[in-house]
């Protein structure tokens, strides 16, 4: 059975780019700490790679950190900051913070002080893109990076987090982007790499791929790539829309990511329909995939007001520019087949 994917938002399928950057890179002898002609080499591979990401970022003059991934960043960032946020942040985000800004049910939130605070550009799971306050202190562009322009020296946030794997790079590496100037405590020591932010052998292999994929996400963005991603998430709502009128799609009256599509058909449990879908050859999810495999109510949706019904109905499509409209079809079909089977059964 041929399996389509659209678990974008979870992890996006490695490119081209990324496999042959981490190839080559492979094959470096040098440590990037060391001042022989092999560590130099090393640590050029390091600097191209971090010049790749503040590019592609739109982040030149500020310093890249690289971690091994968007938790350890926020982690980097977060930790004994005494930062509010709110309840629809990822879960690294969410572990260091005050959860106390409000959310719309539109899936909004509202910021009184941005230099004490913490807000996302886009919901992994919603897709609902936020609005960033001047002075904000720290921003996760994960779900944002490679789907929409970014310019963090634009934004006017002093931090921001970002993932290798979310746009086609390895997993295991990410980054803290940091506005030159801003005091960051170190929270592994050793060494002194990464600007005395990050101690420890940089995995070159892992950042070769980062910035290759940074690069080449940039290049597809400016192709306009994600425009017709929209385009098949909007075809795939109006068709559900027209049979399936009572599930309700999730944050459809804000800007959303251009792949994602988050909706709920109270009743139906979301961990259900991810195995119906999953047995039919289709990959999705119910919310974030950073919860150890656990399906469970959307805690993001209930922080924007839904029932807990409701939050426990809720799936996740998130689309890339490698899906097509067939398959598109075939899922509307597929998931269709088995709404009219839920509709019976609870007649």
């Amino acid at each position: 059975m041929a399996r389509t994917y659209l678990d974008w938002n979870a992890t996006a399928p490695l490119r081209a780019e990324a496999r042959d950057a981490m190839i080559e890179a492979m094959d470096l002898l040098g440590n990037p700490s060391s001042v022989h002609a092999e560590g130099r080499a090393a640590k050029g591979l390091v600097e191209k790679a971090r010049a790749q990401v503040a590019t592609a970022l739109g982040a030149d003059g500020a310093d890249v950190i690289f971690t091994s991934g968007a938790t350890e960043a926020a982690a980097l960032a977060l930790e004994g900051r005494g930062l509010v946020g709110a309840d629809v942040e990822h879960d690294a985000v969410a572990a260091w913070i005050d959860p106390s800004l409000p959310v719309d049910r539109d899936g909004r939130v509202m910021v009184a002080d941005p230099a004490r605070s913490t807000l996302q550009l886009a919901n992994s799971e919603t897709g609902v893109i936020q609005d960033l306050p001047e002075g904000l202190a720290v921003s996760d562009l994960t779900q944002g990076f490679g789907k929409l322009p970014i310019a963090f020296n634009w934004l006017g946030c002093q931090m921001a987090l970002v993932s290798a794997h979310k746009l086609g790079g390895p997993k295991g590496i990410g980054a803290l982007v940091v506005r030159r100037g801003t005091e960051i405590a170190a929270r592994i020591r050793g060494g002194g790499q990464e600007m005395g932010r990050r101690s420890g052998t940089e995995n070159i292999v892992g950042i070769a791929g980062f910035g290759a994929a940074a690069e080449a996400a940039a290049a597809e963005l400016d192709r306009g790539a994600w425009d017709s991603v929209a385009e098949l998430r909007n075809i795939l709502e109006n068709r559900l829309a027209i049979e399936a009128g009572e599930t309700i799609f999730v944050g459809k009256a804000n800007a959303r990511l251009p792949n994602t599509s988050c909706f709920a058909t109270p009743g139906w449990k979301g961990e259900t329909q991810v195995m119906q879908m999953d047995l039919a050859g289709f990959a999705i999810s119910a919310g974030s995939a950073c919860s150890s495999g656990k399906v469970r109510a959307s805690r993001v949706l209930r922080a924007m007001g839904h029932d807990d019904e409701t939050a426990a109905s809720a799936i996740r499509v998130s689309l890339g520019p490698d899906v097509t409209e067939d398959e598109i079809e075939r899922f509307a079909d597929t998931w269709l087949k088995h709404y009219r089977k839920f509709r019976a059964r609870a007649a």
